[in-house]
């Protein structure tokens, strides 16, 4: 699709609001007097694995380009002309802030005000180099020289910097900035997957690096990684530099070395990722800093050339958000011993040798003591610090119990609303001042609908899915009898089955004096009237209101005496009529993929499984030509937005269904460019969102998101492809890390945070719930047990407890759900429409499978298991799964 369509999405949703601001930031820098110096001559050097670009005058990066790929750029080359004044950084500039001694912090910067370096003479290891004196205020105490060299056949990058004066001075901040194309503004789907990247970072000290991938996950990836003096710190943005941050631009950041100077000022409210440090320089003392770039062949081989490289690398299994009851394996790969550990807060983590790997890989057993944050801190005998960030909680079964409680109590809704028509239900909820959320100059957040508003009931809904409360679904029973079905949701008329924008809205004029809250500012475009909150036209609404109805035919069916309102029946239908009128009254936004999109899926194969041949068939036709419509169209997941990560979901979900397997990789491929695996709780399986604290948080900026509920979304295709290719690690590690991501943020009283906040002012939860209900369905619908068997690392389990005895590899299942299980070497995959799975073992030499089934209860008298694989056993088959009667105490199967 074109610019026009993507605008239009805009227009209607945003008011164009941001993109104008941003419009206009950038016609503001281009009047701007040029400084940089790009009028001058270029220098261009070839190393072996890149041709470099520099501008001449200030010996910055102006160019950074793949031998193997000369027409793509990593930095944004593409926007020098414009970029090419003070105060906007560039690859090669550098930021300091230093003190003497009883003085204040003072801040440095290449980048403020430029002026012509001073070349310095190149050598055959020395590409280029400069004193970069003239571009640098004269007071500064320091001196710094930055040479561009080649060190066995590398491209680095170092600086050297000395003490001029005659005081030992402190470097309480040094950051380098990482300025990479990630600059969206202007350009179609097609232009920005090939001409522009994100980058991740593992803010891990010595084994820290930077990930730069390109958006359609394609060719190689680029690793910039410390070479000398370069710990990964802290992963500062760079809020001062004019280029307008917006939905098309999350903005840059840079590496520090040191971050003592901020730890005191700007960032004092906040746990930083590491212990901020500060460096004392003696006079005519010099220190070298040293980067070095490097590129990986693709995504999934970094941490192969991380090892080649000879940087620490670590693995979790099952990852870095460890519930308590887990027990958890860490590897090291690693050319030196450890020497020692340090965990903070002390006793937060267990730690404890369990001998060496085939391989040589140092292993150890992981325990999560104490819920929150908590920051390993390895130390290895040459000297090198690495570091590994956790976020310990609960069991899975007691966070998701606190979670469903929180809900159907604390943002339980039940005051008189005679208006807006919103009692019963579960609202948003400011964690904040710990009020219900009742008004927001944001109709939809106060609303009940979209993502921001929805957040709250399609969380207790979807929880009921994996751990059902008889208590909890009498109060959603209500919500969808009384709020649902004929309020958010029409239930007669010609838009009937058509879900409105929000049943919140903003009409003074026409209502009650008192109805609107003087301390809420409701003069922006968001602020809805109620006809325009009326509207049925946002597809984005539809799937969690078809969600809940499946859900809830999901427990009616399969559990007894759960569900007692309405029929089975009633439910399913209400859930396929919801997704055909998205299609009929959304048709506009429903050309895109759908966050929990793959809902549609789910519900057609229960109309299958139903025999509800003409309903099936009439859903199947309709998401075939919405999936037509995507293998079409080079890259098939646009949204509303420029560039989005919503769509990625259902369209490989579909894509995968009708066996569009190019467009199922192509979307699978970009998922991976920007949801990486590494030793962080917070950047593992964390998928790129950096714009909808604008719309569902309460702390409203660009900034990019910690386990957003694309994290969980995004998990889902990432999983399923891996049981079609269950040799994959690498997918399991993503996948698994979105998973548990889309956990990690509920709190340990159970409220559920939109997102995690990244910028080192913050580093914590946002206070509203806002949109986390989207990531929650994720959670809900996705959570498994996976066993599979490394060539190197044996036998793993993620989402339960594993034990080896002879043949036996024996597994209890820790999900809050207990209801799937993947077997990787058998290719076998488990799933329980009801009941719950207590140990799964697998006999390595028979190849035979014995499952144990939990015991029955009041409202479950029946296991229904469903095997992917012709495997007949002793039960009746009822709906295509294998009906079990339980019993009072476990029982065991044989799969062979």
């Amino acid at each position: 699709m074109g610019n026009k369509k993507y605008r239009l999405g805009l227009l209607l949703f945003l008011g164009c609001t941001i993109s104008i601001q941003a419009q206009d930031y950038w016609s503001r820098i281009e009047q701007k007097k040029p400084s940089l110096g790009i009028a001058e001559v270029y220098q261009k050097i070839n190393t072996p694995a890149f041709q470099l670009k520099l501008v001449k005058a200030s010996q910055t990066v102006a160019g950074l380009r793949p031998i193997k790929n000369l027409n793509f750029d990593f930095t944004p080359s593409d926007r020098l002309e414009i970029r090419d004044k003070d105060g906007l950084y560039h690859l090669g500039d550098i930021n300091l802030r230093i003190k003497e001694a009883n003085g204040d912090w003072q801040s440095y910067s290449t980048a403020a005000k430029r002026e012509a370096v001073t070349p310095l003479e190149a050598s055959e290891k020395v590409l280029a180099a400069a004193d970069l004196a003239n571009t640098l205020p004269s007071n500064i105490p320091v001196t710094i020289k930055r040479f561009y060299e080649i060190d066995g056949g590398e491209l680095v990058m170092r600086f050297e910097i000395t003490n001029k004066s005659a005081n030992t001075i402190e470097i309480g901040a040094l950051g380098i900035p990482m300025v990479f194309n990630n600059i969206l503004e202007g350009k179609s789907l097609n232009e920005t997957h090939a001409q522009n990247v994100f980058f991740d970072p593992y803010i891990g000290m010595d084994a820290g690096y930077l990930e730069v991938k390109r958006l359609s996950g394609e060719g190689p990836a680029l690793l910039v990684l410390p070479k000398e003096n370069m710990a990964f710190e802290a992963y500062r943005p760079l809020l001062d530099d004019p280029t307008p941050r917006s939905i098309v631009f999350e903005g840059f950041h840079e590496w520090m070395v040191y971050s003592k100077a901020y730890a005191e000022n700007e960032w004092k409210n906040a746990q930083q990722w590491n212990a901020p440090t500060s460096l004392l320089l003696k006079p005519k003392e010099s220190k070298s800093f040293a980067l070095k770039l490097v590129l990986s062949e693709g995504i999934e081989d970094i941490q192969n050339t991380l090892v080649k490289e000879e940087l620490p690398v670590a693995t979790s299994i099952p990852g870095y958000v460890l519930p308590q009851d887990v027990k958890s394996q860490l590897f090291l790969n690693y050319k030196n011993e450890v020497s020692s550990f340090e965990i903070e807060p002390k006793g937060a983590l267990q730690i404890k040798e369990d001998g060496r790997t085939p391989k040589g890989l140092k292993k150890y057993s992981v325990h999560g003591v104490k819920w929150g944050r908590a920051r390993l801190t390895i130390n290895y005998k040459n000297g090198v610090k690495q570091t590994i960030n956790y976020k310990i909680i609960k069991p899975e079964n007691e966070v998701i119990k606190d979670f469903g409680h929180f809900l159907t109590t604390e943002q339980w809704f039940d005051q008189p609303d005679p208006i807006f028509k919103r009692n019963p239900s579960v609202i948003s909820y400011d964690y904040e001042t710990k009020k219900q959320l009742t008004q927001d100059s944001r109709a939809w957040v106060a609303g009940l609908s979209d993502e921001g508003g929805a957040g709250g009931w399609l969380a207790a809904i979807m929880k009921q899915h994996i751990q059902p409360d008889k208590e909890e679904i009498k109060k959603l029973e209500q919500f969808v009898d009384k709020t649902l079905w004929g309020n958010i949701q029409y239930s007669d008329g010609k838009n009937k089955y058509g879900v409105k924008k929000s049943v919140f809205y903003y009409e003074p004029d026409s209502l009650p004096k008192g109805t609107y809250s003087k301390d809420v500012d409701y003069s922006s475009w968001a602020a809805w009237k109620h006809k325009e909150a009326n509207d049925p036209g946002r597809s984005y609404n539809y799937p969690h209101v078809a969600a809940a109805y499946w859900t809830l035919y999901r427990l009616a069916r399969y559990n007894k005496d759960l569900v007692v309102n309405k029929p089975w029946d009633w439910y399913l239908k209400q859930a396929y009529y919801t997704s055909i009128a998205m299609t009929e009254l959304a048709p506009y936004y429903a050309q895109f993929g759908q966050m929990e999109g793959s809902v549609f899926l789910l519900i057609l194969e229960d109309l299958k499984n139903e025999n509800l041949t003409d309903l099936a068939s009439n859903l199947e036709v309709k998401m075939k030509e919405r999936a037509n419509h995507w293998k079409a169209l080079d890259y098939p997941f646009g949204s509303e937005m420029p560039w989005d990560s919503t769509g990625q979901e259902e369209v490989y979900m579909w894509s995968d269904y009708f066996g569009y397997d190019e467009k199922a990789d192509v979307t699978l491929n970009a998922i991976l460019a920007y949801m990486p695996t590494m030793p962080h709780w917070a950047y593992n399986g964390n998928a790129r969102r950096y714009w909808d604290f604008l719309y569902g948080g309460k702390l409203s900026r660009v900034e990019r998101q910690i386990h957003h509920y694309g994290s969980s979304l995004n998990a889902i295709p990432v999983l399923r492809q891996y049981r079609k290719k269950s040799d994959d690690l690498y997918l399991l590690k993503v996948g698994y890390g979105g998973l548990l991501g889309g956990i990690s943020n509920i709190t340990e009283d159970g409220f559920g945070s939109a997102a995690f906040h990244s910028y080192p002012t913050e580093l914590r939860i946002d206070y509203l719930s806002g949109d986390y209900g989207s990531g929650f369905y994720g959670y809900a619908v996705n959570t498994a047990t996976y066993i599979t068997k490394d060539s190197d690392l044996g036998w793993l389990a993620f989402g339960g407890n594993i034990t080896i005895k002879g043949d036996l590899v024996q597994v209890k299942l820790t999900t809050a759900a207990k209801s799937k299980v993947f077997i990787g070497p058998k290719q076998l995959w488990l799933t329980l429409d009801a009941g719950t799975f207590d140990t799964v073992t697998y006999n390595t030499k028979t190849d035979e499978v014995e499952i144990t089934l939990s015991s029955q209860n009041e409202f479950t008298p029946n296991a229904y298991l469903r095997i992917n694989k012709d495997i007949q056993l002793p039960y009746s088959k009822v709906r295509g799964a294998y009906e079990i009667p339980l019993q009072k105490k476990t029982i065991q199967i044989k799969i062979k």
